[in-house]
């Protein structure tokens, strides 16, 4: 069967310092290697399609990353569990630029997006314990003041999954619903972008 839409959602955010059992950092196996695996191996079918979109969720965290650390990837020598978010947030920017530039020509597309902060179990290990339920009830007002229900979280995702205008639009960063700028450079450095695709292949071994 082909494949219409494929949406890269898997996530998780400053964790303590664990790795996959490949072998990579948490987050940055996570958030980026699965899902640059899981989209190579699915393209063929894919393209397969008479349309197909490619939709990433990264997040405005990428701006934690100055550039992607390759003499460190794993975070072996240094690990600061944000660094380490952003850094992976920045790592789908990236693949999702050079992504679309090995599509074009093809019927699939490809974009990533900002889904804005959203009341999800994401945030479970950023405070822990008492502590998390104790801040947890003193600022849930604001909570909800400033943050996104997930169905409303999910909006820009589904817009790049099957809205009408995203048609032709491929390798952009979307927030609430429509194109916007990265919060870095590093974030739109072809070169960056291309050697972490080139890292990335080896280490996923394809």
């Amino acid at each position: 069967p082909t494949i219409d839409i494929l949406i890269n959602n898997a996530g998780v955010m400053a964790c303590p310092y664990s790795k996959t059992e490949d072998g990579f950092e948490m987050q940055f196996g996570v958030n980026h290697l699965a899902h640059f695996l899981l989209t190579n191996l699915l393209l063929d079918r894919l393209k397969e399609a008479p349309t197909a979109r490619i939709v990433t969720v990264s997040s405005t965290a990428h701006r934690r990353a100055k550039g992607i650390n390759f003499d460190d990837l794993n975070s072996e020598k240094s690990y600061v569990p944000f660094v380490a978010y952003g850094q992976s947030k920045l790592a789908n920017i990236l693949f999702t630029r050079s992504l679309a530039k090995r599509l074009a020509g093809t019927s699939v597309i490809a974009n990533c997006l900002h889904p804005g902060g959203v009341r999800t179990e994401l945030v479970q290990h950023v405070i822990s314990g008492i502590h998390r339920k104790i801040l947890y009830f003193l600022v849930t007002p604001l909570i909800f003041m400033f943050t996104k229900s997930p169905s409303e979280g999910a909006q820009t995702t589904i817009y790049c999954a099957v809205d009408e205008a995203v048609e032709g639009v491929s390798g952009k960063y979307f927030k609430d619903c429509k194109v916007a700028a990265p919060n870095t450079e590093a974030a739109v450095d072809d070169d960056m972008a291309e050697r972490l695709w080139k890292v990335s292949a080896e280490l996923v071994k394809l």
